[in-house]
């Protein structure tokens, strides 16, 4: 157990006290209904993790470089308020506290949107991942998220110019 592959032992975190009263079941329960599949268990001992949304480097989270521009979805999106448009477009997407970006593979109502883009989203800030992913926007890292959870990027830089970047109304 440690940071190297982010697991933690289930039996010890339900020996503690916020989580009085959940069973090893109920867990596994969670595990398996989670649409997002926001986490991952391995057995002998059974052990838990976050597939998204880590705030510690995890180096051995499984992430699957996608390095083709045709490994890409040809639409990638974040979801976001209005109210933070502006300091997005002059600064760039950042990750707020947590190692990765999360995009969505498609526009919000497309199939198989489950992650990147929270229901309450009033824009969707667009990525041309295959113009990203070959410079036009500076080199990006992308990578396939754990149990098909979505794509996920490396911060990138301030929108330029003529950059694959661009945003507009969920509803």
């Amino acid at each position: 157990m440690g940071i190297a592959d982010g697991f933690a032992e289930v039996g010890a975190l339900l020996r503690l006290p916020r989580f009085a009263g959940v069973s090893e079941e109920d867990l596994r329960r969670l595990v398996a209904a989670d649409p997002k599949r926001r986490f991952a268990l391995r057995p002998d001992p059974l052990r838990i993790r976050a597939n998204q949304g880590h705030s510690l480097q995890v180096p051995a989270l499984e992430l699957t470089p996608l390095q083709t521009p045709e490994a890409l979805p040809p639409t990638l999106a974040h979801g976001t308020r209005r109210r933070f448009w502006p300091p997005i477009r002059a600064g760039g997407l950042a990750p707020m506290g947590r190692t990765h970006i999360h995009l969505a593979p498609g526009l919000p109502g497309d199939p198989g949107v489950r992650s990147g883009m929270r229901p309450d989203s009033e824009i969707a800030i667009i990525i041309d991942g295959p113009r990203a992913l070959a410079g036009e926007w500076a080199p990006r890292r992308f990578f396939g998220g754990v149990g098909g959870a979505g794509i996920q990027l490396t911060p990138p830089p301030p929108p330029q110019r003529g950059s694959p970047f661009s945003a507009q109304p969920t509803g």
